[in-house]
């Protein structure tokens, strides 16, 4: 039941975060029942085994199908790269977006092995967001606007989620909400992104830590963390994966900037990323760390720090092969083969 509502922006929200659906029990009991009947000892394919039944589970059906799977990058720029916390312009944001629309970066080159969709939206990148080291990145009203905008985004019958983003300046964003969210030192959570060291390090590490200060009364409510030291690539990752549960979508993590974005609504609602897995375990050191705040365990580890989406689309193998071994293969009764004694 839907509570009423004050007419704040943020209120339809709350009310869908407190309102999540959740797994499709039935399903996933059929695909514990046939991983048990499957042509290999119990427990042999390891977690290709429990992320068929997460697959059942989340899009409610057994057995479960990756047909359309579908990468989706959110793109925005952020007013604290005035702060000097990033080695590169804010113009490679929008260079970068005509790099995917041009087929040329990794993002194209994984989803087209894989046979993954991809869709990127840019969000406003002309009109990058307030500097949070000066007051808030948005207003409320814009915030769940964006975050509505995400959930839009996702529309159309997608099978598997993989969201990722694109945003100069965005992981100064990720380590502010961290700190936010999660408490610490700034430095806890500061990592080099793109590849800041020295000053510039420094730089960042400080503009995290005075952000985080300024907006201190404010972050006890997650979706005010979210529009004070978010961004708007963040609000709409947010905002695609409520409603990729709402739709039956299950949902691949990308790095460090994405789990941030998740980890708003994991603080809202400790069930909101239930139908989520984290692909990868980026190279930026506080990822690792919130991944565990998140209780989430990546699928791979190789290193990797580009974002746009690229761990979630690397990790579409997996999930793809998790379901197809789950549907494809014999039965001990169907291949003839004696069972365990």
């Amino acid at each position: 039941m839907t509570k009423p509502t004050s007419g704040l922006p943020f209120d339809d929200i709350r009310n869908l975060l407190e309102g999540l659906p959740g797994p499709d029990l039935a399903a996933a009991e059929k695909a514990r029942a046939r991983e048990g009947q499957l042509t290999k000892p119990p427990g042999a394919l390891g977690r290709l085994e429990t992320i068929a039944e997460w697959l059942a589970a989340w899009q409610g059906r057994h057995p479960a199908l990756i047909q359309r799977p579908l990468a989706a990058v959110f793109a925005g720029n952020h007013g604290v790269v005035a702060q000097g916390v990033t080695a590169f312009p804010q113009e490679v944001t929008k260079q970068m977006v005509a790099n995917f629309s041009a087929g040329g970066a990794a993002v194209n080159q994984l989803c087209k092995t894989f046979d993954t969709g991809l869709k990127v939206f840019e969000l406003a990148l002309e009109l990058p967001t307030g500097d949070i080291t000066q007051g808030p990145a948005l207003e409320e009203a814009e915030c769940a606007a964006t975050i509505a905008y995400g959930m839009e985004a996702v529309a159309g019958g997608a099978d598997l989620l993989c969201i990722g983003e694109m945003g100069i300046g965005n992981t100064t964003i990720a380590a502010a909400l961290c700190h936010g969210l999660y408490g610490g030192t700034a430095a806890d959570w500061v990592g080099p992104g793109t590849g800041v060291q020295g000053e510039a390090l420094a730089r960042k590490i400080d503009a995290v830590a005075r952000a985080v200060e300024l907006h201190k009364p404010h972050l006890g409510d997650p979706l005010e963390v979210m529009r004070r030291l978010g961004g708007r690539e963040l609000a709409a990752m947010a905002g695609a994966i409520l409603a990729a549960r709402y739709q039956k979508i299950p949902v691949l993590l990308d790095g460090y900037v994405a789990c941030a974005a998740a980890a708003v609504l994991h603080r809202a609602n400790p069930a909101a990323l239930d139908h989520c897995m984290a692909a990868h375990k980026s190279a930026e050191p506080a990822h690792g760390r919130l991944l565990e705040k998140l209780g989430l365990v990546p699928l791979l580890d190789l290193g990797m720090r580009l974002g746009e989406a690229s761990g979630a689309a690397l990790a579409v193998g997996i999930v793809k092969a998790a379901a197809d071994l789950h549907a494809g293969m014999a039965t001990f009764a169907e291949a003839g083969v004696s069972g365990k004694g």
